[in-house]
Protein backbone atom coordinates (compact mmCIF):
# COMPACT_ATOMS: atom_id res chain seq x y z
CA UNK A 1 0.00 0.00 0.00
CA UNK A 2 1.31 3.42 -0.93
CA UNK A 3 0.83 6.48 1.25
CA UNK A 4 0.56 9.97 -0.16
CA UNK A 5 2.36 12.77 1.62
CA UNK A 6 1.04 16.31 1.83
CA UNK A 7 3.26 17.34 -1.06
CA UNK A 8 1.75 14.73 -3.35
CA UNK A 9 4.79 12.44 -3.23
CA UNK A 10 4.42 8.74 -2.67
CA UNK A 11 6.46 7.39 0.22
CA UNK A 12 8.08 3.98 0.32
CA UNK A 13 8.49 3.78 -3.45
CA UNK A 14 10.94 4.99 -6.05
CA UNK A 15 8.44 7.62 -7.17
CA UNK A 16 9.57 10.01 -4.43
CA UNK A 17 12.20 12.26 -6.09
CA UNK A 18 13.74 13.13 -2.71
CA UNK A 19 14.24 9.43 -1.96
CA UNK A 20 15.89 8.95 -5.34
CA UNK A 21 18.24 11.89 -4.76
CA UNK A 22 19.06 10.67 -1.25
CA UNK A 23 19.84 7.16 -2.51
CA UNK A 24 22.10 8.49 -5.27
CA UNK A 25 23.93 10.83 -2.89
CA UNK A 26 24.42 8.00 -0.40
CA UNK A 27 25.88 5.79 -3.13
CA UNK A 28 28.19 8.60 -4.26
CA UNK A 29 29.44 9.31 -0.74
CA UNK A 30 30.06 5.61 -0.11
CA UNK A 31 32.06 5.28 -3.33
CA UNK A 32 34.18 8.29 -2.37
CA UNK A 33 34.84 6.82 1.09
CA UNK A 34 36.05 3.60 -0.49
CA UNK A 35 38.55 5.35 -2.77
CA UNK A 36 42.20 5.10 -1.78
CA UNK A 37 44.04 8.26 -0.85
CA UNK A 38 46.57 9.07 -3.60
CA UNK A 39 50.21 8.65 -2.58
CA UNK A 40 50.96 12.18 -3.78
CA UNK A 41 48.38 13.60 -1.37
CA UNK A 42 49.81 11.57 1.51
CA UNK A 43 53.29 12.87 0.67
CA UNK A 44 52.00 16.44 0.75
CA UNK A 45 50.38 15.83 4.15
CA UNK A 46 53.67 14.46 5.50
CA UNK A 47 55.53 17.52 4.22
CA UNK A 48 52.97 19.80 5.85
CA UNK A 49 53.34 17.99 9.17
CA UNK A 50 57.14 18.30 8.95
CA UNK A 51 56.91 22.01 8.14
CA UNK A 52 54.53 22.60 11.06
CA UNK A 53 56.85 20.76 13.44
CA UNK A 54 59.84 22.75 12.20
CA UNK A 55 57.92 25.99 12.62
CA UNK A 56 56.91 25.04 16.16
CA UNK A 57 60.53 24.24 17.05
CA UNK A 58 61.76 27.55 15.65
CA UNK A 59 59.07 29.41 17.59
CA UNK A 60 60.38 27.96 20.85
CA UNK A 61 63.92 29.27 20.30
Amino acid sequence: MKHKTGAGRTTGTTLDPNAQIAAKLKALYQSVQEEAIPARFLDLLEKLDAAEQQSALQGRE
